[in-house]
């Protein structure tokens, strides 16, 4: 079909806006965030609501096109775009509502989460979210969704009251506890697998908007010491702390001394989640390490969560991994400080490597509860390559995928799929049992697999025989 005629299809029942390859925006609104998806679909749709995601569900399917949904763009494996098909845009949805006595927000399923975070800090108020404030709700919080306050409150997805969403068939239904029970079962941890989610009601939690929190930095000669030092004090800590262990190259900035700017540093970054006055204590195994620069002080919650956003510029080629470990121990220290300082000074001083805290926040919730799985973890392994050089992928992806590997027989062989690429761990993510449930729901719900732009879980049965 030609482009003209395709607009003139989709716009006879959208009310937000249909750009095309050649008209302006289409170049923006096409670009994700790892610049390694550089796709073109034939249509971008901008949605205003949620009947235009109905329309654009609906177009797609009945034109077999393929479709991809993009909030934030966030996505590493480039999934919020495609080549050919619909890209179903939502940044248009961009509706918040707080109900601070109820504690509870909905918003738009294109909000991002820094927008989120403004809104429901102004009345002390927050839920799990994004460590990067561009990152989108969407893909965020139906992946799991680990935030620097999951420690104490769980994943952004158990926080969830309920959702509305658009399925295959172009129906606007609210899953819940009492409503589609199973699909927001799988809603929270599925990822983007069973529709597109429209709102989000969230259960809010008290925190801020001043909190204790900020980040240390050491010399990368004292990183083994400085690690073990570290999970020492993160083992034994409360919930209320969290808390990551980070090798990078220090940045050119005055609150770096000389000596450690633009070379690999170890750095630690941590939150009281609590009450400012209510944290000293807590930081202060962390503070008696004696840290060459030490930024820990009262700061605003906003301004923790946009810590890291300068270190995850969009634009750039980019390749992750996420893998948990049951613990921390000598030999798990020795193998990640080895390929992390080779990470640091790969050529590509934007990449990282990252050990996270989890924090019995997120175990707490039953493992049955969601399709979110493996809650047992004590920490999150994160190595993260970013480069601008299209020569270097081969020689940084098989580096990152080697210092995987290295890690592999210290963790539990499972999967987080909002740091992974690739598509064959989408079982480790869930296990067997699982992954059984998930296949029932994608059977109900999207039987001919419309939404497969995801980390996917395939339908089993033939379309004819579904029942929604």
């Amino acid at each position: 079909m030609a482009t003209i005629d395709l607009v003139d299809a989709l716009s006879d029942r959208f009310s937000g806006e249909v750009i095309v390859p050649g008209q302006p925006g289409y170049d923006e609104r096409r670009r994700v965030f790892n610049a390694m998806a550089d796709r073109r679909p034939a249509v971008i749709a901008r949605c205003a609501d949620a009947p235009d995601v109905a329309a654009a569900v609906g177009f797609a399917r009945d034109r077999g096109l393929v479709v991809a949904v993009r909030c934030g763009g966030h996505s590493v494996a480039g999934l919020g775009t495609c080549d050919g098909g619909v890209l179903i845009d939502l940044g248009g949805l961009k509706s918040i509502a707080v109900d601070p006595e109820a504690r509870t927000a909905t918003a738009g399923g294109g909000v991002l989460w820094g927008e989120f975070d403004a809104a429901t800090q102004a009345h002390g108020l927050h839920v799990p979210g994004g460590r990067v404030t561009t990152t989108g709700l969407g893909g965020f919080t139906t992946g799991g969704g680990y935030g620097w306050t999951s420690c104490a409150y769980g994943l952004a997805c158990d926080n969830l009251a309920s959702v509305e969403v658009v399925l295959a068939d172009g129906s606007i239904v609210r899953a819940s506890e009492d409503e589609h029970a199973e699909l927001f079962w799988g809603v929270r941890g599925g990822g983007g697998n069973f529709g597109v989610v429209t709102e989000f009601e969230f259960r809010l939690h008290p925190l801020g908007p001043t909190v204790l929190a900020g980040m240390t930095m050491f010399p990368v000669e004292r990183a083994t010491e400085v690690l073990r030092g570290w999970r020492d004090w993160a083992d034994a800590a409360p919930d209320e702390l969290s808390t990551a262990f980070v090798v990078l190259n220090a940045p050119p900035e005055p609150f770096v001394p000389a000596e450690l700017r633009g070379g690999p540093v170890v750095a630690v970054p941590a939150l009281h989640v609590g009450p400012p006055g209510a944290g000293a204590g807590v930081m202060r195994p962390l503070r008696d390490l004696g840290p060459a620069v030490d930024l820990i002080a009262p700061m605003p919650y906003t301004a923790f969560q946009a810590m890291l956003d300068p270190s995850a510029p969009p634009g750039f080629r980019s390749y992750w991994r996420g893998e948990y470990l049951r613990e921390l121990g000598d030999a798990a220290i020795d193998t990640f400080l080895t390929h992390a300082v080779d990470l640091a000074v790969s050529g590509a001083p934007l990449s990282q490597a990252v050990i996270f805290r989890i924090g019995q926040g997120v175990a707490a919730v039953p493992d049955g509860a969601t399709a979110f799985s493996h809650r047992d973890a004590a920490y999150l392994f994160h190595p993260i390559s970013v480069w601008s050089d299209p020569g270097e992928d081969e020689r940084l992806i098989t580096a990152n995928r080697a210092f995987a590997a290295a890690m592999r027989p210290f963790g539990t062989g499972a999967a987080y799929l909002n740091f992974t690429p690739e598509a064959d761990r989408v079982r480790d993510a869930f296990g067997e049992e699982k992954y059984a449930r998930l296949v029932a729901i994608k059977d109900a719900y999207d039987p001919g697999n419309l939404f497969r732009l995801n980390q996917n879980i395939r339908p089993s049965v033939p379309a004819a025989t579904a029942v929604v």
